[in-house]
């Protein structure tokens, strides 16, 4: 299986950014701990950018086979654009926010994301990625 991991905008300032929301771990920190996790039980991929288009490009190259783990951050309430090319390429996806996003400003209620996913985490941290990479190990489909 492939699993991708894929973090949008700001998240590269993990560790250094309102820890009150978003923990004291880094980036870097948080993919060492999800390859720990995952182990050789699947082919993992981390992408990071604070450029919607880019995230749009990457997520086209995607296979319907795929796997994805996403926190497209701020853009998970603003792109539509990222909602396009996750239905086009049909690519099961968790979203995945490290904060409670509900317990946050109501701008952030809203996500055009959730509707297509396979499910949505909110507010565990770094805890939520392990959750959804679980869900697609499991069977070794997610499905």
């Amino acid at each position: 299986m492939r699993l991708f991991v894929v973090n949008g905008p700001n998240l590269n300032l993990l560790g250094r950014r309102e820890s009150g929301f978003y923990g004291t771990f880094s980036l870097a920190d948080l993919e060492t701990k999800i390859r720990g996790h995952v182990g050789d039980r699947a082919e993992l991929a981390f992408f990071q950018s604070n450029n919607e288009g880019e995230i749009i490009g990457y997520l086209q190259n995607l296979k319907e086979s795929d796997r994805l783990i996403l926190n497209a951050a701020s853009l998970t309430h603003t792109s539509i654009g990222i909602r396009d090319a996750l239905a086009a390429v049909k690519v099961p996806f968790v979203e995945v926010h490290i904060s409670n996003v509900y317990a946050r400003e109501e701008f952030r209620h809203k996500s055009y994301l959730s509707a297509i996913a396979a499910g949505v985490i909110v507010g565990l941290g770094a805890e939520g990625y392990l959750l959804a990479a679980d869900y697609f190990l499991r069977a070794g489909t997610g499905q």
